[in-house]
């Protein structure tokens, strides 16, 4: 039952993560734009070391549509995706406290070099305009004080972040 569950759950999660960053790729021109040439082209996301304690991740895996788009695809495919993406994620925990704190995590890379190289881009430069999205709900000025509130509270936890993890090297 507990399999059945998580699996649903992970299902759902994949569902809304894929409709977001859809959302966040067509908000702008340039990265469908960067997209489209590797249309077709699978890339697959992997956790490396996640504990076997905790329940599994979902597979991640996605197809380049015709629209610069992303579609979820089967990772059992018999065909090797385009690019794999490793993400170490043995201890999940730190992992969140460091991204929280601005640090990437680290990664390997293998396949594809132009598709890593723009999918690197975007990481990069593309960013979520939440502010907008938010305008359109509930109103401009309104989204921008809760943006402002985000940011705040933000910056605290990035600095609390760094404050424990600096205490945590000086007791090395």
């Amino acid at each position: 039952m507990f399999h059945t569950l998580n699996a649903t759950f992970n299902e759902a999660v994949m569902e809304r993560a894929t409709l977001w960053l859809n959302h966040v790729l067509a908000s702008e021109a340039v990265a469908v734009n960067r997209l489209r040439p590797h249309v077709g082209k699978r890339m697959a996301l992997t956790l490396k070391g996640w504990p076997s304690v905790l329940p599994a991740p979902p597979a991640i895996a996605y197809t380049i549509t015709p629209a610069g788009l992303l579609e979820r695809s089967a990772t059992d495919a018999a065909e090797a995706p385009d690019l794999t993406v490793a993400v170490e994620a043995s201890n999940p925990a730190l992992a969140m406290a460091r991204a929280l704190a601005g640090e990437r995590p680290e990664v390997e890379v293998t396949g594809d070099a132009a598709l890593a190289a723009d999918l690197s881009w975007l990481f990069e430069n593309l960013r979520w305009d939440y502010e907008d999205d938010l305008a359109r709900v509930i109103g401009p000025l309104p989204a921008r004080e809760i943006a402002r509130l985000g940011g705040a509270v933000g910056k605290g936890l990035r600095e609390l972040v760094r404050l424990f993890a600096a205490r945590g090297s000086a007791a090395s």
